[in-house]
């Protein structure tokens, strides 16, 4: 039996007076009507048009064929794709790849309201996390060029626990800032582009700018010390015989330093002007490089507790050699019952012969052999504890080794096969040399506008970083004093260990592992130092701090 209802349409107030006759003249009308009319009203719209909304056109949220719609968040989908909630290695991997240590743009949310006023939220890319966005970057600026160059030279100049004092001093400075860093980014919402607009929007522009601008200062010679460290290591260790300038000039040393440096320079440069994204796709490159060159050094240390490595040093009494040339370390040799003189006896003496006239020093001192690299048992962790600090010009020497000095002052010594300190050493000479090192606590804080919950990321990723560094650089002081010889520690270049890098003897399975490692990481952390120098200069410029920067904004 069908049921009739009367459907009387309500008008509002502001109405015309029709709506009464409107209510007088309705007439019944079947409910089963009007389904019948819905139903048909269905079928012409398809299958998924819904309740006429285009954001439920299908039940997946990330379709491809919605790749221009808008959710407000109502939307109840029974499905979502894999990639939302269990990302493919691929795609972790494509995360890695992607980070950079550069201030990027801000990525708004848009907002706005339609012709139907619904509000509307556009869906976002997502964002970096801790991990990826703040901690691996802190970690490549941290840990670079000073760790392989410099730390060997700084552990035996100042001792275990000199050394263990300079780290921990600098250490607690960048733990200290990253606690005010901190302060600042969890006391609201923290803005795109850096620490440098995270300072000056939180305590004004001329605070800010002041430490923005000392902030690219030291970028700016990061970058210097980078790019001088990558020419140290391609003369030095990977082909010494490229150099322009010759050893016996005056000199030499730094002018080779400036040609090659400013050729690195430019072709760098040619490198960021071409594109940052060559920069960023390399970045991780350059971290797997530093990651392990660190393994291979723990790698080699646990190693001496079973075989130390066989790389001896020679000396003449007391006196650390150059042991590049030197084959035997001795002064005469049998070979066939024969003697004859070796390679030491030449560089020594005026002629190859028994009543040569020979070195003072030379001739009342024995050469002697010691194992570069003891190992974690031998014991000489108790003779590097204390600093050997010297002026320049001053003998490598081991004082525990007995040695008759001569009787008058020689002035051609600097020809002799000796290795000696390049520069006079003191304390706060060595702060300044290993602080750089620390300096790159900002990469994170950098990225704050990349970051999904910056409050929560930049906190948590520059304290774990900086706790991690500290740890690597403290254990490092540690074993390497309680492994390496003393002259071998403080001979800065490694002349006496046939020119490889200190920590590259220490280093399993070859010292070519530290090489390249650490070559690539001082070329990428130059890179980055050349791209993010000039962009915060840039936001420094365009907040008029510097009136005649204003110019090229």
């Amino acid at each position: 039996m069908p049921i009739n209802f009367t459907v009387v349409p309500v008008e509002d107030a502001e109405g015309d007076g029709n709506s009464a006759a409107a209510a007088v003249s309705s007439k019944p009308v079947s409910l089963g009507n009007i389904f019948a009319k819905e139903d048909d009203e269905d079928n012409l719209q398809g299958p998924h048009s819904g309740d006429n909304s285009q954001k439920e056109s299908t039940p997946f949220i990330n379709s491809d064929d919605d790749g221009e719609q808008y959710y407000d968040g109502k939307n109840m989908a029974l499905f979502e794709e894999e990639m939302e909630s269990n990302p493919m290695v691929s795609s972790l991997l494509s995360r890695l790849a992607n980070y950079t240590n550069l201030t990027q743009g801000v990525r708004e949310h848009e907002e706005y309201d339609n012709e139907d006023g619904i509000r509307r939220v556009a869906v976002t890319v997502p964002q970096m996390g801790t991990f990826i966005g703040v901690y691996l970057p802190c970690m490549q600026n941290i840990l670079g060029v000073i760790l392989f160059l410099r730390l060997t030279w700084i552990v035996g100049t100042a001792g275990i626990l000199g050394s263990f004092a300079i780290v921990s001093m600098c250490c607690i400075c960048t733990l200290l800032t990253a606690i005010s860093m901190s302060a600042i980014a969890t006391n609201g919402v923290v803005p795109a582009g850096g620490s440098y607009y995270m300072i000056s929007r939180s305590l004004g522009p001329e605070f800010g700018g002041a430490v923005g601008l000392c902030f690219y200062l030291g970028t700016t010679f990061a970058g210097s010390m980078y790019i001088l460290g990558t020419i140290e290591i391609l003369l030095t260790y990977i082909i010494p015989t490229a150099t322009v300038f010759k050893e016996g000039e005056s000199a030499a040393m730094s002018n080779n330093m400036r040609v090659y440096g400013t050729c690195c320079l430019l072709l760098m440069a040619l490198v960021v002007f071409v594109g940052v994204k060559y920069v960023n796709k390399l970045a991780l490159v350059f971290l797997a490089c530093v990651v392990l060159s660190i393994m291979a050094t723990y790698a080699g240390v646990i190693k001496t507790l079973i075989e130390p490595p066989e790389f001896n040093v020679c000396l003449l009494g007391n006196r650390s050699l150059k042991n590049e040339m030197i084959e035997t370390c001795a002064k005469t040799e049998v070979i066939k019952n024969i003697t004859v003189i070796t390679e030491v006896w030449s560089l020594f003496c005026d002629s190859e012969y028994s009543n040569a006239t020979c070195d003072e020093y030379f001739t009342l001192n024995n050469l002697t052999e010691l194992r570069a690299i003891p190992g974690l048992l031998s014991g000489v962790i108790k003779d590097n504890l204390w600093g050997d600090y010297g002026p320049a010009g001053t003998y490598i020497e081991k004082k525990s080794q007995p040695s008759i000095e001569e009787t008058q002052d020689t002035t051609d010594d600097v020809y002799k096969p000796y290795v000696f300190n390049d520069i006079s050493t003191y304390f706060t000479l060595l702060v300044g040399i290993y602080f750089p090192s620390v300096t790159g606590i900002m990469a994170g804080s950098n990225r704050s506008g990349d970051l999904r919950d910056a409050q929560r990321s930049i906190p948590i990723g520059t304290i774990m970083a900086i706790l991690t560094t500290s740890f690597i650089y403290i254990s490092c002081v540690v074993l390497f004093g309680a492994c390496i010889e003393g002259v071998v520690l403080r001979d800065k270049f490694g002349y006496s260990v046939k020119k490889n890098p200190v920590i590259g003897i220490l280093a399993w399975p070859s010292p070519w592992v530290i090489v390249i490692g650490s070559f690539f990481s001082c070329c990428g952390a130059g890179l980055q130092s050349l791209t993010g120098a000039p962009r915060l200069l840039q936001a420094i410029a365009r907040d008029g701090i510097i009136p005649f920067l204003q110019v090229s904004v």
